[in-house]
């Protein structure tokens, strides 16, 4: 008191009033940090993800700190454990334990021990904002252990606590812990683990789990926690011998390391999750590591041989067809390839060539512009400035036969059909655009792979068509959310296309009639090449699993006449084959409900009668069956003359043969291929009197066919600059009568070349108006010029 007397006389009032304001303000500072401090704090939870069968893929989030995850319960075994080591008079303080410090003063002093005195909570405070360890620290730590336990209260402050303490190798809490060394959740842990674990935070790098000497330590100090634990009371007599018995043979696998083979499909998760954060920290991915490991085995080996033509990149997408769960994800050949490698060629957009094909049917049948016996053309004279890859023609085809051998001719017609707009919004309704360019910019050639898209988007749109025309989101995790299907297709419609695409024999001539069904698996698979041999793709399912494949060069140049089927299609059946190995093969491609199966003839879509050669089974609706064939006529014959038997004809030259009556548009193929139409007179001979009677045609020898059928008569094409010069031709075709073995083709009144009379030749394009003529060599027989312009 004397000592304040004097310094008020020696010091002015002022001065006073001013130092106990600071001391004042310091200490509403003080408080006001430790305050702030009090809230708790944690970074944001990190990921780990595993395959389908617990197998670790990656950890997400910062390289330094991983875990942080929140607690929604503590368990009372975990409880029991922690305040056995960090604070046993948890529950009788409010953040500050005044004997641990008390004991930690005296100790200091007297030198005999250096025991600590910091609180859970002082450890939690310690934890959310580090700092130097000065004595002013400490007292602003334990101000804010005060008001943190008083703010959230004790339990809140434990599950804090153990959502932040440190585990070593970046993990951060006792549920990451639990997952990252013991593979197991925080509420199954055994009273031996919870040991183990507890006393690693005590010194996470002398006590590391992933090595045998950092085992052997956390070991050693959970026999000490387990014996505490039973000195309290936590443990009974036999529990505690069994903890310690189990404790010796705690098994800590390797440290986990992101597989390479997984890379794109771990990047991909890793962005999709940052923007839809998953329910829980552990995410089970729908990946399954053994198939994707297997599925790059097989990529690579099937890149190495195709290397020779040029290819340099694949990319495959490997999903459930029924879940549509992403079972593998092949961005690229391997990640760490040179050759662009790290690129995700699955989200690269590339032309599909023929592979959107298929949904063109599809709509067509959808609006009934099509039906399964609709007659569509592959001629000459239905070229529309587009050819087929391979410059021929097949004549009149069904719809299944026309998609399965891809053809170009028919697809255009079913297009022009449709309408481009139409088909242009169906394309962005399957998500395979994003719409941002308009229908006009591609035309007919829409049909033909104009529109470029993605392997992904590819893979989703087939996924109507292998799931009874139910568009669905992939999924990549376990509880993800995503938008509720969408029926894009009826199942009848969906159903049709996949049994199009499913029969090996439709494919034919063009692909092998095996090339996708071999070993007895039935697989619908539709290819797709793009112009120039650019990229090759194919999209294969049956009832189990949908693939798709890319392949193609790094910056999109040419390969060497590498095409989907020969290269995506055998990668896709191989990794189907693969996939069903393990299990056994169901009825993949049942036929629409209420159908029933017809068998046509293949050229004229009528139900058979016996008469044409080729036939194929389509399916229709119950009580709606097509009409019986009159194309194909047997017919009894005079064998002598050819013309129609009459009852006088002796039955020894009598003779039944198969003509066909093709329409008028079909005729010149049809006597291409000797399909005659039928003989329209009776055979006199053999007949009393001498009068010939006719019927409908005449006897007389039928008019000659000599006809420029392509190009089409008024074309206008544009020559494309890209093209080289080999590739900027036209096909040109003449139907011809039987008789005529040659033809000389005029071009502008010149003769430009002879050639066998059913050959189609190929006319490099030259700008300017154009005059076509076909003759006989001898001159005796002229076509009728047709004339097209070439811009």
């Amino acid at each position: 008191m004397h000592f304040f007397r004097r310094l008020r006389i020696l010091l002015p009032r002022s001065i006073l009033r001013g130092c106990g304001l600071l001391v004042v303000f310091g200490l509403g500072l003080f408080l006001w940090m430790a305050w702030s401090r009090s809230a708790l704090e944690a970074p944001s939870p990190t990921l780990l993800l595993v395959d389908r069968q617990g197998l670790f893929l990656a950890q997400t989030g910062s390289r330094e700190a991983y875990g942080y995850w929140p607690l929604e319960q503590v368990p009372p075994r975990v409880a029991a454990a922690i305040l056995a080591v960090e604070d046993q008079r948890f529950h009788e303080h409010w953040g500050i334990d005044p004997r641990s410090v008390g004991r930690a003063v005296w100790e200091r002093l007297s030198g005999s021990g250096r025991s600590g005195a910091s609180t859970l909570a002082m450890q939690v405070a310690r934890m959310q904002s580090p700092g130097a360890r000065t004595l002013p620290r400490k007292g602003l730590e334990a101000t804010t252990a005060l008001m943190m336990t008083l703010r959230h209260g004790r339990e809140a402050v434990l599950r804090h606590y153990l959502r932040l303490v440190p585990f070593g190798n970046q993990s951060h809490g006792i549920a990451h812990a639990a997952r990252w060394y013991l593979d197991k959740p925080m509420e199954d842990l055994s009273w031996a683990e919870i040991a183990f674990l507890t006393g690693i935070p005590q010194a996470p790098g002398r006590m590391n789990p992933f090595t045998e000497e950092g085992r052997a330590r956390a070991i050693a100090r959970g026999h000490k926690i387990l014996a505490r634990l039973h000195d309290a009371g936590s443990l009974s007599a036999q529990e505690f011998a069994l903890a310690e018995q189990q404790i010796e043979s705690i098994f800590v696998p390797d440290r986990p390391a992101r597989p390479p083979q997984a890379l794109h499909a771990i990047l991909r998760l890793e962005a999709m999750l940052k923007a839809t954060p998953p329910p829980h920290p552990r995410v089970v991915t729908s990946l399954d590591l053994a198939v994707q490991t297997r599925l790059e085995l097989i990529a690579r080996q099937f890149l190495a041989g195709w290397r020779s033509q040029g290819a340099e990149q694949l990319a495959v997408i490997v999903q459930d067809r029924e879940t549509r769960e992403v079972l593998a994800y092949l961005g690229s050949a391997d990640y760490t390839l040179a050759r662009g490698g790290a690129i995700d060629f699955a989200r690269v957009e590339r032309s599909p060539g023929s592979a959107l094909k298929p949904f063109i049917y599809a709509l067509a049948l959808e609006q009934g512009t099509i039906s399964a016996n609709t007659v569509l053309a592959d001629l000459p004279e239905t070229q529309w400035g587009i050819e087929n890859a391979d410059h021929a023609f097949l004549g009149p085809l069904l719809p299944r036969q026309a998609l399965a051998t891809s053809r170009n001719l028919p697809v255009v017609a079913v297009l022009r059909r449709v309408g481009v707009e139409r088909t242009y919004d169906f394309f962005r309704m399957l998500g395979l655009h994003d719409g941002k360019a308009s229908a006009s910019r591609y035309g007919l050639v829409l049909a033909v792979g104009a529109l470029s898209t993605t392997l992904d988007r590819l893979v989703r749109a087939y996924g109507a068509l292998a799931d009874d025309g139910r568009l669905v989101e992939p999924l990549w995790w376990r509880g993800q959310q995503t938008e509720p299907p969408r029926r894009v297709l009826s199942a009848a419609t969906a159903r049709q296309v996949a049994l199009f695409l499913s029969d090996p024999m439709a494919r034919l001539p063009t692909f092998p009639r095996l090339m996708a069904n071999r070993e007895g698996l039935t697989i619908a698979v539709k290819t797709g090449t793009s112009q120039g041999f650019r990229d090759a793709w194919a999209v294969g399912w049956t009832g189990r699993a949908l693939v798709g494949v890319w392949t193609g060069r790094v910056k999109g140049n040419t390969m060497q006449s590498l095409t989907g089927a020969q290269s995506a299609a055998a990668l896709a059946q191989s990794i189907l084959l693969d996939l069903h190995q393990r299990q056994p093969n169901l009825n993949d491609f049942p036929p629409p409900e209420g159908y029933q199966p017809v068998e046509l003839c293949a050229q004229t879509g009528l139900r058979s009668l016996g008469n044409c050669a080729q036939t194929l089974t389509e399916w229709f609706p119950d009580g709606h069956l097509p009409e019986e064939d009159h194309i194909f006529q047997r017919v009894r014959i005079d064998l002598r003359n050819g013309l129609l038997a009459g009852p006088w004809t002796p039955l020894v030259f009598t003779g039944e043969r198969v003509f066909a009556a093709f329409p008028p548009e079909h005729a010149a193929w049809g006597e291409s291929q000797a399909l005659p139409l039928p003989p329209s007179a009776l055979s006199m001979l053999n007949a009393p009197g001498t009068v010939v009677r006719h019927l409908g045609r005449g006897t007389g020898p039928a008019k000659a066919i000599l006809r420029v059928v392509a190009p089409v008569n008024g074309l206008r094409m544009m020559r494309n600059p890209e093209t080289p010069p080999e590739a900027n031709v036209i096909n040109l075709r003449a139907a011809v009568s039987a008789g005529i073995d040659q033809v000389t083709w005029l071009v502008d009144g010149t003769p430009w070349q002879t050639t066998k009379a059913q050959t189609a030749v190929l006319w490099p394009l030259q700008p300017g108006e154009h005059r076509f003529e076909v003759v006989t060599p001898d001159g005796g027989q002229r076509s009728a010029p047709i004339r097209i312009w070439v811009e």
